[in-house]
Order: structure tokens, then sequence, then C-alpha cells
């Protein structure tokens, strides 16, 4: 049985549609799911998305759990670092190191990626030891399975500084190597929110 020539034209007209409809969802799909990750980012203003590191996923050098409620009560400066980026902002850890905030008002936080990199944990965990002499103030954590770059949307394998107010809301982010410039304004957003 042949199709006449409209019908055959009502089904190339059917055929269309339905790939530009397909098309359409393949387009706006994903560029609606990138606007809704915003949602879930890490917003100044903000506290961020609440997240846990223990057991698999991570925890503090002697193995207890570490949370994101821990940036409430004190002003905290967290540095997220993969561990081949352990050096990046060396300036801007001493800057904040100098100033001698009062412990009771400020903390800091040096979270390793340690999935970010090929070293072995335990060439790490010994690089770990030696920071944490050289900075017995501040505490460090291990997220062995990249927690903060998911839930927070933070840069993967880089060196990542951010700043929560008392109330756990950012102030202050940088991913990257700070400049001579921007430590001076991560210092004085310390000072200014203590």
């Amino acid at each position: 049985m042949s199709l006449s020539p409209e019908s055959k034209q009502c089904k190339i007209e059917q055929r269309n549609a339905i790939v530009k409809h397909s098309l359409k969802v393949l387009i706006f799909l994903p560029a609606a799911l990138l606007i809704n990750q915003s949602v879930w980012a890490l917003e100044f203003g903000e506290p961020p998305p609440k997240v846990e590191l223990k057991e698999k996923l991570g925890g503090r050098l002697d193995a207890t759990p570490w949370s994101s409620d821990e940036l409430q009560g004190k002003l905290s400066v967290i540095f997220y670092v993969s561990p081949d980026e352990k050096d990046t902002n060396n300036p801007a850890s001493e800057a904040l190191d100098k100033e001698k905030f009062p412990a009771d008002k400020f903390r800091s936080y040096g979270i390793i990626n340690m999935a970010a990199s090929m070293l072995p944990n335990f060439l790490i965990n010994s690089a770990l030891r030696e920071k944490q002499e050289r900075y017995p103030k501040t505490i460090y954590v291990r997220d062995y399975k990249k927690v903060l770059v998911d839930a927070w949307k933070i840069a993967d394998h880089s060196s990542n500084i951010m700043v929560f107010d008392q109330k756990g809301t950012l102030i202050f982010r940088k991913d990257g190597k700070l400049t001579d410039e921007e430590i001076r304004k991560l210092v004085k957003t310390v000072w200014d929110n203590l």
C-alpha cells in the first residue's frame, strides 16, 4: 500500500517535529542542570551546603569526623588544597599566621583533596604531619572522595581559600593562587569580620 503525497509530507513533518523537540531537550536540559547547580554551589552571603567527612570519606588527622557545622561560632578560613598544589598559597598561609588573630574568634582548616593526586596516601599523610607541626593552630582534614568539590562546586586539582563569618556564611573565596593584593584583602576581610 502506497501513501499519497500528502500523507508522505505529513509523516515527514511529524518526524521533523520530533527531531526538533529532541534537539531542544538535548540542548536545554544540560543548560537547566548547569543553572540548577549554582543553587548547590558555594554562594557569597550564604552558608555552604552541609558536608561531613568521616570514615571512608575522610576526617581529621586523628580520624575523628569533620563537619561544615563547625564553621559557625568563629570566623573560619579554609584552605582546600590538592596535594600537588600544597605550596601554591603558602604566602597567604604565612600572612594569616603572622597576624596572630584571637583564638577565641578565629580558626583555620587545611582540608586536603586526597583524591586529586597520584601520590600515595602515606606520603601525603607524612606531609600533613609536617604542616601540622608548622601550623599547630590549624585543623587538618582529609577529603578522600572530593566531597567538597562535589557539594560546594569548588575547583578540583587546585588551591582554594574560603572565609566564613561567625554565622558560617561565605564572605571571601579564591580558587587558585592569590596575588599580593588578594592576600591583603584576605587579611583585611578576616580582621573586619572578627
